[in-house]
């Protein structure tokens, strides 16, 4: 049976209970093998440490050796504390870079996808002024190409993919900006030539994702972290899943936090984590 790896995350947060919870609930799919991976006991719930970090940092990097060693089909990662793992060395902005560079991976992207929505992102984790610098063409391309095969793998045989403009209005034909002349509509207009048809755009970003909420994309193309996820967050809270792309085995992760305020009393939603292994025991 293909085995679907569990990382707990911070065992100080919400990551042990979730992953419990989503194991017992009886909605997960049959003919599937599930491995937890951590140390439950280090550090204290809801007081992160250095011991808690150094045991989420363990677990991945057991996670990524098996995964590349061929001992397992995928990987589910709880939800860890970016602050306490690059206080202990870790030099990655968080896991998807981990793992695209524990596995030699230099052309994946970011997604993630819920009930109502799915959003690719061209830049990541990126303070936002830095955000109109690193836009280019070739990343666009990138996500927009990992986003259709993603889509398509799910069983969309004619994706309909929208990239979103970066400034107000998108651009407004320059009038509010000019990343959409000079960058994002060359970007479209390159992965039309590759598979024609399925983008449109830049596309305002103040609407388009109403337009994909309302089914008139499978998808959309944000430009930057905030921009994607605050409208994915409030319409599929509880059922958004990180997505790895371009990885050789999947990578899925709940989209939430460690919520170390709440972890252990018994108030933490498992929805998250339930959707995410459901979907690595699909892509798997």
């Amino acid at each position: 049976m293909p085995r679907i790896l569990i990382t707990l995350g911070d065992p100080a947060g919400i990551g042990p209970e979730v992953i419990d919870m989503a194991l017992a609930s009886g909605a997960l799919p049959a003919g599937f093998e599930f491995e937890i991976l951590g140390d439950r006991r280090a550090g204290t719930l809801g007081k992160p440490d250095a011991r808690s970090a150094q045991a989420a940092l363990d677990a991945l990097h057991q996670a990524a050796e098996r995964l590349t060693c061929h001992t397992a089909d995928a990987v589910v990662t709880g939800p860890v504390s970016k602050h306490h793992l690059q206080a202990i060395g870790f030099p990655f902005p968080g896991q998807t870079e981990f793992f695209a560079a524990a596995m030699g991976v230099d052309d994946y992207g970011m997604l993630l996808t819920g009930a109502t929505l799915s959003v690719g992102l061209a830049t990541i984790h990126e303070p936002l002024a830095k955000v109109p610098a690193l836009l280019s063409q070739q990343r666009i391309r990138r996500i927009g190409l990992l986003t259709a095969a993603f889509l398509t793998k799910r069983g969309i045989a004619a994706p309909r993919i929208a990239v979103a403009g970066l400034n107000p209005h998108a651009g407004e034909d320059g009038a509010f900006g000019d990343e959409e002349l000079r960058i994002i509509r060359p970007a479209i207009d390159q992965l039309n030539q590759l598979l024609p048809g399925v983008f449109s755009g830049p596309a305002v970003p103040d609407a388009v994702f109403r337009n994909a909420a309302h089914g008139e994309f499978d998808a959309v193309i944000a430009m930057y972290h905030d921009q994607g996820l605050i409208p994915l967050k409030l319409l599929d809270f509880d059922s958004a899943v990180n997505v790895t792309l371009g990885l050789p085995k999947p990578r899925t992760s709940p989209d939430h936090g460690t919520a170390f305020a709440i972890a252990g009393q018994h108030r933490a939603n498992p929805a998250s984590m339930l959707a995410a292994i459901r979907l690595a025991c699909e892509l798997a």
